[in-house]
């Protein structure tokens, strides 16, 4: 999606500096909520969705699970399970002060989308059957399409309105951007696409560095010759 919460690719973040012997919960508050999300069920497109919609400020200063957190709070709400003032008289008991910033970002009862009314289960992991043969080719040239969306999708922003080539093809698989909505499965054909980091960042990319990318037939257009 558009915003901040599409970091992959941004500029001005530094590089990644991996923690040494990093633990898989820092804290204990972090593995009860992963078990919660587990716990509450639903597509975890639906889920990367609720997290894409946080507070900015929050989704840049929390850590990984404060995020998964925003998101948990926001799908609670959605879900009816809990309200929004229950979940914050609940954190002023445990010492959260009222001014305190807050990272869910739920929709208001009568603003609700699709997702809430009629999400599936699953996982967009999943492998699907395609009525329709492929579109695209080991080695086609192909363009990523450049339109952006409000809503939750897996191709990047930075990879917009470029150019790459077809290196694999792996039949059909849920397709996210329908999935996290609640609009069904969408089954799309997904692809591995090769870009040069010229084509993606210009001359800031490094030179004989090549990314390759997942990409779904949606996201897809063919190259022409005059191209």
């Amino acid at each position: 999606m558009d915003g901040i919460h599409d970091l992959g690719g941004k500029h001005g973040f530094g590089a990644v500096s991996p923690e040494l012997n990093e633990p898989v919960f820092h804290e204990g508050w972090e593995a009860r909520v992963f078990a919660l999300v587990l716990q509450l069920g639903g597509n975890l497109d639906r889920s990367r969705h609720a997290i894409e919609r946080i507070d900015p400020i929050s989704y840049l200063a929390d850590t990984y699970y404060g995020r998964w957190l925003g998101g948990l709070e926001t799908r609670l709400v959605e879900d009816g399970v809990l309200s929004q003032s229950e979940i914050t008289e609940r954190a002023r008991r445990l010492g959260a002060d009222v001014n305190d910033r807050v990272a869910a970002r739920p929709r208001d009862a009568g603003d609700q989308s699709p997702e809430k009314k009629s999400s599936t289960g699953g996982f967009s992991t999943a492998q699907r059957t395609l009525k329709t043969p492929p579109r695209f080719q080991l080695g086609d040239q192909v363009r990523t399409k450049s339109t952006s969306t409000e809503g939750h999708t897996r191709m990047p922003a930075y990879v917009r309105g470029c150019i790459g080539e077809v290196i694999g093809v792996h039949g059909g698989w849920v397709y996210p951007d329908s999935h996290a909505h609640g609009k069904g499965e969408g089954p799309e054909c997904l692809y591995t696409v090769r870009f040069t980091t010229e084509m993606l960042w210009g001359e800031a990319g490094e030179k004989n560095i090549e990314l390759s990318i997942d990409l779904f037939e949606a996201y897809l257009e063919q190259v022409n010759d005059d191209d």
